[in-house]
């Protein structure tokens, strides 16, 4: 990390010192409480906390001196103390705004998140990064990100995605802490690109995010040779312990997409050291965060599964800074450090009572006392959906020729909310066009370009997801620049693709011509400024239209959303086709 961004000046580090010495009072003085120091896992009782600006002093008993009449003083008696939790591992960018999050982040003692930024990069391209970069500037907590690794199937979207120039210019920003996660099938297939971004990061002295699910021993070695030193993947504590043995951190995942805590817990029983262990949510949904929280939910329930105190507290703090080279700066309470501070009940009760972030007091008793700031994006953001036209019901219909009655077509078969396989299956046929089966289960689906109006647009059958009418359309399409929708009717998928771009981005569900529910998230198509709360209640609306028209999946936007990345099993679909990822190349539709 460079040291121009945390790193303190010439004066604030003159100011620390005069502080220390007992020369100059502290702004901010904590006092009385039991300090747990993460780098040596004791509880230091009884200690003091002072704090200039945004910097702390001085901890430990010889502070009388330094503390006058302009000190702030917080009694911590019979408390704990413990480092601002950090999120080493998250996606800001879908659904909610940074302000939203950071909400619910400083209120639960979180004041440093790790964010990958595909969702800006792949949405709206090099100048939506540029705005979530602004919108995260001068913000009660930080956010630092890693830059996104170029990985679709969409080739509309390899042609529209960062240039090498630009990501050589995001590596070199301040904020910036490495190179996002990169898929191990991609690197060891020789993606030149990949290779090129992975070297640049290097030169810059970035860190390198991994993604190994699935990798095992020689290609596991072949790819952690290259320098890549982190995953989140791991979703067993023997997996997870195959990474710590070639000096990888682990990022353990427990937010909305997989929850893999209760399972790499069993860790404990082997006796190793868990230094390089991180807790990470690899994103929340807004049901989780008004729910649950957001860190401290992590943190209490690794406590709860058997970790001890010290080593969840480590595993949010020191061990994430650690990973990313930012233990210079944050993830510990000592001199120099910035002054990111929670003060709890026990070390085995994580409920914050106070969060300091940057030396201000910014919540108490999960009240906040600063608002983070709300960022007001340009029109340009708020104009990223670009069809070509409005949609028919003769838009997506499947045609073949002469007057068959069937045909035999390749159709994703939904096996889980995420996976998918294929699967060859006998179609209906009526005047020369391939219609659904919902007797079968079966619905169409269609990638649409949604960014750069070329009208492009594949139209194929997806099983499983049960859709029995209407239809459900999404701006929201991992590692692509499309909507997608599946539908029963060919009619409420026009309907819901056009409503979809009137409301100018979000989830849209249509039956029998009428709308049924949605959300608009029309800053770049992917999210929206509503309160947290709002958008939790409207999505619960959506899952729960959904299920009426039959869905089984226990999360229809992102078992949807899923449908074009190239990161899960393993027929996917773009604007261009199926494409196959054990074969890595398209497919055809109709097989005979």
């Amino acid at each position: 990390m460079p040291s121009s961004l945390l790193a303190a000046s010439k004066e604030t580090a003159y100011q620390l010192m005069k502080v220390a010495l007992g020369e100059a009072e502290a702004d901010l003085a904590i006092v009385n409480g039991d300090i747990v120091n993460v780098y040596t896992g004791e509880v230091l009782r009884g200690d003091t906390v002072l704090i200039k600006g945004d910097r702390i002093a001085y901890v430990g008993k010889n502070t009388q001196q330094s503390i006058g009449p302009a000190t702030r003083v917080i009694d911590a008696k019979g408390k704990t103390l413990v480092p601002g939790f950090i999120d080493g591992h998250t996606h800001v960018g879908l659904i909610f705004s940074t302000s939203e999050m950071m909400r619910y982040c400083l209120k639960g003692g979180t004041t440093t998140v790790i964010t990958e930024i595909p969702d800006f990069a792949f949405a709206v391209g090099y100048r939506g990064v540029l705005e979530f970069l602004k919108a995260i500037k001068n913000q009660p907590m930080k956010i630092l990100f890693t830059v996104p690794a170029m990985h679709s199937i969409s080739p509309l979207t390899r042609e529209h995605f960062l240039t090498n120039e630009e990501v050589g210019k995001l590596l070199r920003r301040k904020e910036a802490i490495g190179l996002g996660e990169t898929y191990w099938t991609e690197v060891l297939k020789g993606n030149q690109e990949l290779f090129d971004w992975i070297e640049e990061a290097k030169k810059v002295g970035k860190k390198l995010d991994g993604h190994t699910a699935g990798a095992r021993d020689n290609k596991l070695q072949a790819y952690t040779s290259l320098g890549i030193t982190s995953c989140h993947e791991p979703i067993t504590a023997e997996e997870t312990l195959e990474r710590l043995r070639l000096g990888m951190y682990i990022l353990i995942r427990e937010g909305e997409i997989r929850r893999e805590l209760e399972a790499i817990a069993k860790i404990n029983d082997e006796n190793v050291d868990l230094r390089r262990l991180i807790l990470a949510t690899d994103g929340l949904g807004p049901w989780q965060f008004v729910a649950d929280g957001y860190m401290e939910f992590v943190v209490q329930k690794a406590i709860d599964l058997g970790f001890s105190p010290i080593q969840a507290i480590q595993m949010a703090t020191i061990n994430v800074a650690q990973r990313f080279s930012l233990d210079d700066f944050i993830g510990g309470i000592a001199p120099g450090r910035y002054a990111d501070i929670i003060i709890i009940p026990d070390p085995a009760i994580i409920q914050p009572e106070y969060v300091i972030s940057n030396g201000r007091i910014v919540a108490q008793n999960s009240e906040l006392l600063i608002q983070p700031r709300k960022y007001n994006y340009p029109k340009s953001m708020l104009d990223a959906f670009h069809l070509s036209k409005s949609f028919t019901a003769d838009d997506f219909a499947v045609r073949v020729d002469g007057n068959r009655r069937q045909v035999k077509a390749r159709v994703i078969d939904q096996t889980t909310k995420l996976i998918t396989r294929e699967a060859i299956l006998e179609l209906p046929v009526s005047g020369g066009q391939v219609l659904a089966d919902t007797s079968q289960g079966i619905a169409k689906v269609a990638a649409i370009d949604r960014m750069h109006g070329t009208g492009r647009s594949f139209v194929g059958f997806v099983r499983g997801i049960e859709l029995k009418r209407g239809a459900i359309a999404t701006t929201l399409a991992w590692d692509t620049h499309n909507m997608t929708v599946v539908g029963a009717s060919e009619a409420d998928m026009a309907q819901a693709v056009n409503r979809t771009k009137e409301i100018n981005g979000g989830i849209v569900i249509c039956a029998d011509g009428k709308i049924l529910s949605e959300i608009a998230l029309p800053i770049g198509a992917v999210f929206s400024q509503d309160p947290m709360e709002t958008l939790s209640q409207k999505l619960y609306e959506i899952q729960q239209t959904a299920t009426d028209l039959g869905c089984t999946s226990p999360d229809i936007r992102l078992t949807i959303a899923v449908l074009t990345t190239v990161a899960i099993p393993f027929l996917r679909i773009c604007e261009a086709g199926l494409v196959d990822l054990r074969q890595n190349k398209f497919v055809d539709l109709i097989v005979d």
